[in-house]
């Protein structure tokens, strides 16, 4: 992963954040940044960026993966449950 501590010419950080932390994440915060040569807030943004792609991935293995496979190859028939959600989300949106 690029370092996220690289200035591009055009780098302006003007946006600013102020949190308080107990010692002992201080001390693990100020560790992680003499080991990477991070700033602070490029490490709270890599930890940001890990958090949404962890929750916007879906991971299936083994069965799930396999039937969900099964299911877009071949969808089964709308209920009449789904039917009527659809109508409703047609009359709603035109």
């Amino acid at each position: 992963m690029p370092s996220a501590s690289r200035k591009r010419p055009n780098d302006t950080r003007s946006a600013r954040m102020e949190l308080r932390v107990l010692p002992g994440a201080k001390s693990m915060i100020q560790r992680a940044m003499a080991l990477t040569g991070l700033s602070a807030g490029d490490l709270a943004l890599q930890a940001a960026q890990q958090v949404v792609a962890e929750h916007e991935r879906m991971v299936l293995a083994g069965a799930d993966r396999d039937r969900f496979i099964r299911l877009l190859a071949d969808p089964p028939e709308p209920t009449p449950r789904l039917r009527r959600a659809f109508a409703r989300h047609r009359r709603a949106t035109g």
